[in-house]
């Protein structure tokens, strides 16, 4: 555990200063080609960062935070773009530079995102939420033993949703009280979506679904309209869930030390191809037949709760990741 905080150390030390020279030389150089070739050893360096980690919590979430988000926000920097660009010929300061690059958050603008304000059906606050997974890893060995195996597979759909909206949440607060500006929340109880278009584009964790929407959805849709028009947005959907597969493919590799299985990625090929049917089937019919929200309710969140025990979780627990990774949750407990 000592080592694993001195890596910890140098890996976010290394974080700090290479965003700091995109911040001092980077930006000062134009947007386009000669930006993006400056900022191309700080893309490798991000790639290779997590692999210094030897637990597997601490390496996923760092692949997450800088191979795939920092890495994109800074190709979006580079061509102007994207969160980390100048507002109104104001450049940001390093310190919200940073905190934006290398961080889950997105800063709050006026009527920016309507759902923020919506009160919550099921108020579940951060504390509540860590309680909650604290019990769950707890119980976990327990649960092995006198539950249903599938049951124990679905619950991890749970565990999975408290950590990411408990480490991003986190991550919203420590920047809150640092940078005193208001940030849009991870998420938007996906359990209630009523359908794979809301559950992925407008309830489950939004910084990614935000991120990718910039870097591949837009672009994609973009080049493609004078092709396709109005039917532009189902290949670039199914372009965005490629993407997303492939950087959850990276992940799991970290977590699982083997092979890629490619299961994950299959997986979110079915939830774009599904998201796409979902679409023109919408389209075609024109509102002319809806289910009730409650009953599509049910079927959206059974279909991903259904896809995510076939083909999401089998790698994890194949590999004794899930065990490892809970183990290192209640060694955290401890220290």
């Amino acid at each position: 555990m000592e080592e694993e905080f001195k890596n910890l150390i140098k890996v976010s030390f290394c974080v700090l200063m290479s965003l700091a020279y995109c911040h001092l030389v980077s930006s000062n150089i134009s947007k386009g080609k000669f930006r993006l070739l400056s900022i191309t050893p700080i893309i490798f360096v991000f790639t290779i960062l997590p692999t210094f980690l030897t637990f597997l919590l601490p390496n996923a979430i760092a692949t997450l935070f800088f191979t795939w988000m920092a890495n994109f926000k800074l190709l979006l920097f580079a061509f102007g773009q994207g969160p980390l660009a100048s507002d109104d010929h104001q450049p940001k300061s390093l310190i919200q530079f940073i905190s934006i690059a290398c961080l889950p958050i997105k800063i709050k603008r006026n009527g920016s995102n309507p759902t923020s304000k919506r009160s919550p059906k099921l108020p579940l606050n951060w504390p509540t939420k860590f309680l909650i997974l604290a019990i769950s890893v707890g119980l976990h060995d327990y649960m092995e033993l006198f539950v249903h195996p599938k049951i124990v597979l679905l619950s991890y759909c749970g565990l999975v949703y408290l950590v990411v909206d408990i480490i991003f949440g986190a991550c919203n607060t420590i920047v809150h009280f640092i940078l005193n500006v208001d940030l849009e929340q991870p998420s938007d109880e996906p359990y209630l979506a009523t359908s794979l278009q809301d559950f992925w584009g407008r309830r489950w964790n939004l910084m990614i679904t935000n991120l990718l929407r910039h870097t591949i959805f837009n672009p994609v849709r973009s080049s493609l309209e004078t092709l396709l028009g109005q039917w532009a947005p189902l290949p670039a959907t199914l372009a965005t869930f490629v993407v997303s597969g492939l950087m959850h493919e990276l992940i799991f590799y970290r977590l699982t030390r083997t092979s890629p299985s490619w299961e994950v990625t299959c997986f979110f090929v079915l939830q774009g191809l599904c998201v796409v049917v979902e679409f023109s089937v919408k389209r075609l019919l024109a509102g002319r037949w809806r289910l009730y929200p409650a009953a599509s309710a049910v079927l959206t969140v059974g279909f991903v709760l259904a896809t995510a025990n076939w083909l999401f979780f089998p790698p994890l627990v194949r590999t004794g990741a899930v065990e490892r990774a809970i183990d290192e949750c209640k060694v955290l407990k401890f220290v």
